[in-house]
């Protein structure tokens, strides 16, 4: 973003070489632009291309707050350097800077905009999300894996509002709910009736100075959310496949008027150029064979799930025709913007292009050191009116959020490696709790997924943990389940993360398992020893597992903790460890190296 000079963008600085050209077109257009309540526009108005603005997000998770996390960009000389980024206000304004910047413009996000959130979101159902959303006026959002954890009936109450019960906790707690202001859109996920959840299509019409354009719009959710979401979340439902779902929409657009067709869908990729938040460098991922079979006729795909930030040009359907694919990341830290072109004459799609826009907020002390603000990224005021309903709900959880629940001898990480797969400390420590808390049930050893670790977990400097923090680290509220399964389902089980089928995760045991792995091996056949409490498993025989509902019930790709008998839930996750932690005066942080491996 640092590699040329900078440009007055609305209140914020902006590098030149992409937003000049754009920001001088706006500004000129800005002059001679119709509002939209005008007919007739003139001839001369009508004779400059059309530009409709897009700005688009994704994977907001509910980060009210700033979720002390840094953006790494790349100055001029090549140097890394981060940016403190995110939180609801920060984001609000950026939206609206970007608005200055389009005589039309829409707000769309591409799912999880909700669950998996901060606590003072997720105590609230996450009601202060939508809030935030229908404060920086959203319009449409295609719904996500996570949208789904609480089940469909909750997720229609976010849409229509009200506060009928649903889940374990109260709604309406502090205010009454309205319900989004924005449109969920569904088009794959699909009732037994046969009819889809939420409208699968949208439209939005502009009253430009060449006459009407219209854009249509295409939300789904990704075709693998029975893998990700509990299955008693999704009663009744049934996901289809994303390409088929697209092609078929997309002729239905046009034939409505549709001058450009964007879809909005919670699948996405990652690059290999970290620290280019616009770069596309060795793009890989799961919405590529999405991609591959579109056919002609989409022209922009915004994307997301992965919370990787990437700016693309694809070959879809009309290799003449590439389609703009985009993504901004997590948490709120960045927004896209999109310009589409269009001729004025014929109202065709000339031009498009996109930049993502780092939303940069407070400063923040984190484990490596002081993140400060910087003049290289733009630089947004807190939105008054976000701030002060975002604080309504954040003090009012403020002493739960408080509350100390326990000590530990150090910082927790996530992960042992940079995409997270491998597991870390704090994964060993949750399944340690997991199987303190269903030893009376029988639990010989227990389990949990590292990717639903959502943060890693740093005491203050006296040890001190709070039990906010134990929330950000598992928000879920998610059973404990103790099932039987037999020594050969526990290799193959684990053999599940590692192999070549699905994403990889190895998962993370409680103390008293062990096994190492060799990622040379075929698929399958990784796992090098397996052992419980220094002895190798028996194929045969029987053991009792515990381990949280997801994963009990064949999420994050886990099959065959599907076949496994006999179950039993016991508690809660998060109350889980929250026992673990308070049981003793100070709680040692896992050293030791339970999931290794040998690949060499």
């Amino acid at each position: 973003m640092a590699r040329h000079i900078l440009v007055r963008y609305g209140n914020a600085m902006i590098p030149h070489a992409k937003f000049a050209a754009p920001l001088l077109l706006a500004s000129l257009l800005a002059g001679c632009a119709t509002p939209q309540t005008q007919s007739a526009p003139s001839r001369t108005a009508s004779a400059a291309p059309v530009e409709i603005g897009i700005i688009a997000l994704n994977d907001f998770h509910g980060a009210l707050e700033p979720p002390k996390q840094s953006v790494s960009m790349t100055a001029a000389d090549g140097t890394k350097f981060r940016v403190p980024a995110g939180g609801a206000s920060w984001l609000a304004s950026a939206v609206d800077t970007i608005k200055t910047r389009h005589s039309n413009s829409v707000v769309v996000a591409a799912g999880d905009l909700t669950s998996a959130s901060q606590l003072a979101s997720s105590l609230y159902l996450d009601e202060p999300a939508v809030g935030v959303m229908n404060r920086i006026g959203l319009e449409f959002n295609a719904v996500g894996n996570h949208e789904f954890d609480r089940g469909s009936a909750e997720l229609l109450r976010l849409q229509n509002g009200g506060c009928g019960k649903n889940t374990r906790r109260q709604p309406c707690r502090l205010e009454p709910f309205p319900g989004a202001s924005y449109k969920y859109l569904s088009a794959s996920t699909i009732k037994d009736d046969g009819s889809t959840l939420f409208p699968g299509t949208g439209l939005k019409t502009f009253d430009t100075p060449a006459g009407k354009i219209t854009v249509g719009f295409i939300g789904l959710s990704l075709r693998t959310v029975p893998a990700l979401v509990s299955p008693d979340m999704l009663k009744g439902l049934r996901f289809a496949d994303e390409a088929d779902t697209i092609n078929t929409l997309v002729p239905q657009l046009r034939a409505q008027g549709a001058n450009a067709v964007v879809v909005l869908i919670h699948q996405g990729g990652k690059t290999s150029d970290f620290g280019d938040v616009n770069g596309c460098k060795d793009f890989t991922g799961d919405i590529n064979p999405i991609l591959d079979r579109l056919k002609p006729g989409v022209d922009v795909v915004v994307s997301g799930h992965t919370h990787w930030d990437y700016v693309c040009e694809r070959a879809a359907g009309d290799p003449a025709k590439p389609v703009l694919l985009t993504s901004a990341g997590v948490y709120g830290e960045m927004v896209t913007d999109i310009t589409l072109t269009f001729d004025p004459a014929t109202h065709a799609l000339t031009a498009k292009r996109a930049r993502n826009v780092v939303v940069q907020s407070e400063p923040y002390q984190s484990s490596t050191g002081w993140v400060d603000n910087t003049d290289l990224a733009p630089r947004f005021a807190p939105k008054p009116e976000v701030q002060a309903f975002v604080k309504r709900y954040v003090d009012d959880v403020a002493k739960e959020t408080a509350r100390v629940i326990g000590h530990l001898s150090g910082p927790a990480l996530k992960s042992e490696s940079a995409d997270g797969w491998k597991g870390g400390p704090l994964g060993y420590l949750i399944a340690d709790s997991q199987l303190a808390a269903t030893r009376k049930l029988g639990a010989q050893m227990a389990f949990t997924n590292p990717f639903g670790v959502r943060t890693g977990l740093t005491p203050a400097a006296d040890g001190t943990v709070t039990f906010g923090q134990l929330y950000a680290v598992q928000p879920f509220n998610n059973d404990l389940v103790v099932q039987t399964m037999t020594g050969a389902q526990i290799r193959a089980m684990i053999e599940e993360g590692l192999d070549d089928k699905d994403v990889k995760q190895a998962i993370s045991p409680s103390a008293n398992l062990r096994y190492s792995y060799d990622m040379r091996g075929p698929s399958g056949q990784r796992i090098v020893s397996l052992t419980l409490d220094g002895k190798p498993l028996s194929p045969s025989a029987k053991y009792r597992v515990a381990t949280n509902s997801f994963l009990s019930e064949g999420g994050d790709f886990y099959s065959t903790f599907i076949k496994a008998t006999d179950k039993v839930r016991s508690g809660i996750d998060i109350d889980a460890m929250e026992a673990w932690l308070s049981a003793v005066p100070v709680r040692q942080v896992p050293d030791d190296k339970r999931a290794v491996d040998v690949t060499r």
